[in-house]
């Protein structure tokens, strides 16, 4: 990076932080360091609880996504607009009413201490592994930059996150997140339009749309009624709307956002613009993968994007079939330009015979390096045993610093290090937030003063962002970092799920049939998770049914035993 881009990462970093220090230099309350002080309004509460969920992992691997299988992830967000009105309508009402600190207090109100534990439990594994991933995608993009070992710098990474987050609690990452959101959403508008520039001056957006669909990246919607393909148009409508029910209704990360507003009002209103907002912004941002497919058909693209690991194989014993790989690679594309030309002149003269003749030559061609990246990604493998041969994360990021003029690089890194920032201080500040209220305070010390619990709060952050930075080191394990942490909260939000429903629109249902019940559901997702091809959206219904139906059944025959004959 120049000196330039330095100058514009430290300073929006620098200039956030300074913002989140003066804006919570009164933090000295439990109630202020876990709930904020409930005087959030609605944009803040929306901006921060889409900043949660928009991690270094949404802007540095959607792209990667979109790149590699198209717009159909698009179909996974479906469901969110019809989430936050059932959220908005029914259940933040409840959690008001109540005055809770953590979603979880809720259970035991409605069923039993073992319930409300069970559950917290199982969110402290999926968010604290899940920050484990988030704090991974950042990392990538630091050790690319600094040259550092890449598990040395996720544990720097990670401790200033934690070091953040400790300062202010919910107060400043609610705060920060606001500016971070605003640089997010700043940074890939500049990226979506400078990716469009970049194009050839012959190719308009529509050109670039259509050259995107000949290769099959611009399927949106799939009415397919398969389960065993991950984004359809019915999976998102179902799995889509059962995970952002789970993600915003039961994960502490997001209900601690919305629990800050003060009214009611605010925080619903912070949650509808969060459903008015969210899915457009997630197609841009795949929408920009889109035009890097484009991009590079009109410039040769590395036959491997993880450019590091791509030396490491060249230098090792099997370098030789690489480089002998890579000939035919530089091969393969001579002559692209051609049929594109052919393709788009095609086009523009509106003749259908040529284009689609244009068209089989691309797709033909693009098959051909298909391949040969296969065979490339097989010999990387071979080439090392704990070789890194999975590059989608790094298709972005490769293009920023290869193509982002000065000044732009440091924008769009700093777009990530926020987003690396605000979604992990989430995490870890609820995983804090949780372990003090549903386990330390209710079951070891429930008599403690103020002063204690905010320490026991810290404490818990510090633990907690310590697990993070250990799994982190085992994320590169994983295909892609946005599938790998939405998998990783459908096997757990299900279960999550469907004890929250049962509790909100049932009376006859005791804890021990929830707890029981909640149980089987998670061993049954686990299990179709291990042993089918289901796609991952589904495991969110398959919890949640499982939870209603099993359930239900021992309230029944509770209720028959207690009859008399």
């Amino acid at each position: 990076m120049t000196t330039l881009d330095w100058v514009v990462l430290v300073g929006a970093i620098g200039l956030i932080v300074a913002y989140g220090a003066w804006k919570t230099r009164e933090v000295k309350t439990v109630d202020v360091y876990l709930r904020g002080g409930s005087d959030l309004r609605w944009w803040t509460i929306g901006l921060s609880i889409m900043a949660t969920q928009a991690s270094a992992i949404t802007f540095l691997s959607m792209p990667g996504q979109a790149y590699q299988d198209g717009m159909g992830f698009v179909q996974f967000y479906l469901g969110l607009p019809i989430a936050m009105v059932i959220l908005s309508a029914i259940i933040v009402p409840i959690y008001y009413k109540l005055k809770v600190y953590t979603a979880y207090e809720y259970l035991e109100t409605r069923f039993d201490q073992k319930t409300r534990q069970l559950v917290a439990l199982l969110f402290l594994l999926s968010r604290g592994l899940g920050a484990g991933i988030s704090l991974y995608a950042p990392a990538i993009v630091l050790s690319t930059l600094l040259g550092w070992p890449l598990r040395l710098t996720t544990l720097v990474l990670g401790a200033g996150v934690i070091a953040y987050t400790v300062s202010g609690g919910t107060r400043v990452v609610s705060r920060t997140q606001t500016w971070q959101m605003v640089i997010m959403l700043g940074g890939m508008a500049a990226a979506f339009a400078f990716v469009l520039h970049r194009l050839p001056p012959s190719v308009s957006f529509d050109d670039a749309l259509g050259i995107g669909g000949v290769l099959g990246k611009m399927k949106i919607v799939d009415f397919s009624p398969r389960v065993d393909t991950r984004y359809t148009l019915w999976s998102g409508l179902t799995g889509g709307l059962f995970v952002q029910l789970a993600y915003f209704g039961t994960d502490q990360s997001q209900v601690q956002r919305y629990l800050s507003g003060s009214p009611l009002t605010e925080s619903r209103l912070g949650l509808m613009f969060n459903g008015l907002v969210k899915v457009p912004m997630q197609f841009g941002i795949l929408m920009v993968g889109v035009l890097l497919v484009v991009f590079y058909q009109f410039h040769r693209p590395p036959i491997f994007f993880n450019r590091v690991e791509l030396g490491r194989a060249e230098q090792s014993e099997r370098g030789g079939d690489l480089k002998r790989l890579e000939r035919e690679w530089d091969q393969a594309w001579t002559g692209r330009e051609a049929t594109l030309a052919a393709l788009l002149e095609a086009r523009h003269a509106g003749d259908a015979a040529r284009v689609e003749a244009a068209a089989t030559k691309l797709r033909a061609e693009a098959a051909l390096t298909d391949d040969l990246r296969k065979r490339a990604v097989e010999e990387i493998g071979k080439s090392r045993p704990r070789a890194e041969t999975k590059d989608a994360d790094y298709i972005f990021l490769g293009f920023v610093l290869a193509e982002f003029p000065a000044g732009l690089v440091g924008l769009l890194i700093a777009v990530i290090l926020c987003a690396a920032m605000s979604a992990t201080a989430s995490a870890l500040n609820s995983l804090g937030t949780t372990s003090v209220v549903d386990f330390y305070k209710r079951s070891w010390r429930p008599d403690a003063d103020d002063a204690h619990y905010l320490r026991a709060a810290r404490g818990f952050t510090i633990f907690w962002g310590a697990v993070a930075v250990v799994f982190a080191a085992s994320a590169s394990l994983f295909d892609n970092l946005i599938q790998a942490v939405n998998i990783l909260g459908s096997i757990f939000y299900g279960p999550m799920l469907g004890v929250f429903l049962i509790g909100f629109f049932t009376r006859r249902i005791g804890g021990t049939a929830a707890f029981v019940g909640t149980v089987a559901a998670q061993a049954a997702v686990v299990a179709v998770w291990l042993g089918s091809s289901v796609g991952f959206l589904w495991y969110n219904v398959v919890g949640c049914g499982v939870v209603v139906v099993v359930s239900s059944l021992l309230a029944v025959l509770s209720s028959g035993r207690r009859s008399p004959a």
